[in-house]
């Protein structure tokens, strides 16, 4: 099926965040435009829910009267390249603060997994840094960059300052309870 752009592509019709996907940050033939983003059809087969939408006509699963549907059943208990464990919760928090809210949230955290991955990725760091960001709360995340800009010297190598990165987003992952592992 040929599907149409989609205006955001960040964050899919099912509730994905596909901006903080470690394929979307991914160079070569496996980079993800997101969910129906610009040449969407060359890196993914197909998408029934996707497919669903457009045909519906609505931009997100969450608008349709049938949500949730069966293609949800057993969504959330496993993931693929990104995690699929907040799905509902990150729908949930849509309804609640409104689809420009939170798109201008997630617009925040797709910034400072950017700066993650450009000066803390010791080039195997991305699929934690994504989960990291895509799992916790922002005003948690805006702590650990503090704590990461008072505690990491500029000039140290880079994969120590990876690791000072990864040692405070696991402990407050720690403390919050939320386990840093896509679960396959």
């Amino acid at each position: 099926m040929e599907y149409k752009v989609r205006k955001n592509p960040l964050f899919s019709a099912c509730g994905l965040n596909c901006g903080l996907c470690q394929r979307y940050y991914t160079v070569g033939d496996s980079k993800c435009p997101g969910c129906g983003g610009e040449g969407f059809t060359s890196a993914h087969c197909g998408c029934g829910m996707l497919s669903c939408c457009q045909r519906k006509g609505v931009e997100y699963c969450f608008l349709c009267d049938e949500y949730p549907c069966k293609k949800y059943d057993g969504e959330g208990q496993k993931d693929s390249f990104i995690t699929h464990m907040n799905i509902f919760h990150d729908v949930q928090k849509v309804k609640e603060i409104g689809l420009e809210t939170y798109e201008a949230e997630l617009n925040v955290k797709i910034k400072i997994l950017e700066k993650l991955l450009a000066n803390y990725d010791n080039g195997r760091r991305k699929s934690f840094y994504c989960l990291a960001v895509n799992l916790l709360q922002l005003q948690d995340i805006n702590t650990i960059m503090a704590q990461i800009r008072e505690e990491v010297d500029p000039q140290v190598p880079l994969k120590e300052k990876s690791e000072i990165a990864a040692r405070l987003f696991q402990a407050i992952a720690d403390e919050k309870g939320i386990i840093l592992k896509l679960r396959k």
